[in-house]
């Protein structure tokens, strides 16, 4: 399966984000308080988490994953943090299960915990100043969508090992066993 797109992950945005705003303003009518928000905030999380799941190439792990992401979600609602706490917990499990399916590296790793901290930094600065969780989702999830830009592993030098451009396995295991014995010589 190829990894996600950018424009996938806008589709995924809308989706969200019209979903999201129609089941609160459906929930809010019916129950009071933060209860709602922290409903929403689960509920798209656990969709986008099983979304992230779909789209990845793993196999291995995925119920441990969603059981992990159930038990952690639980311990959170029943913990009941303030809900910038909460939303970070949510936040903080998306970006573990991207962590583990889409990276190789940690420089990967880092820099979509980045991509995290600014998604929901924007979503609170659109919830702040429009008062819409449409808006608030969306600004989040189309921030989310940018993960697609952060590569895989990162590229090694030319000094150590491993395939170039357009060269296959036998010509890199080739060219190392190469300099592997130049230095052995070398060294005498």
């Amino acid at each position: 399966m190829k990894r996600p797109t950018f424009f996938e992950g806008v589709a995924v945005a809308a989706a969200a984000s019209i979903f999201g705003a129609a089941l609160f303003a459906a929930l809010a009518m019916v129950f009071a308080g933060g209860g709602v928000l922290r409903l929403l905030i689960a509920g798209i999380g656990l969709a986008y988490a099983v979304y992230l799941l779909a789209r990845s190439r793993e196999r291995v792990g995925r119920v441990t994953v969603l059981t992990a992401w159930l038990m952690l979600a639980g311990a959170t609602w029943f913990a009941a943090p303030p809900l910038p706490l909460y939303a970070v917990v949510h936040v903080g499990m998306i970006w573990v299960i991207r962590s583990l399916y889409f990276y190789s590296s940690a420089l990967s790793a880092l820099a979509d915990l980045g991509l995290s901290g600014l998604s929901l930094a924007a979503a609170v600065w659109a919830g702040i100043h429009s008062h819409s969780v449409f808006l608030s989702l969306w600004v989040f999830f189309l921030v989310q969508a940018l993960f697609v830009l952060i590569p895989a592993g990162w590229r090694r030098s030319r000094n150590q090992a491993g395939p170039l451009d357009g060269e296959d396995r036998f010509e890199c295991a080739h060219r190392v066993a190469e300099t592997a014995l130049r230095r052995l010589v070398s060294v005498r």
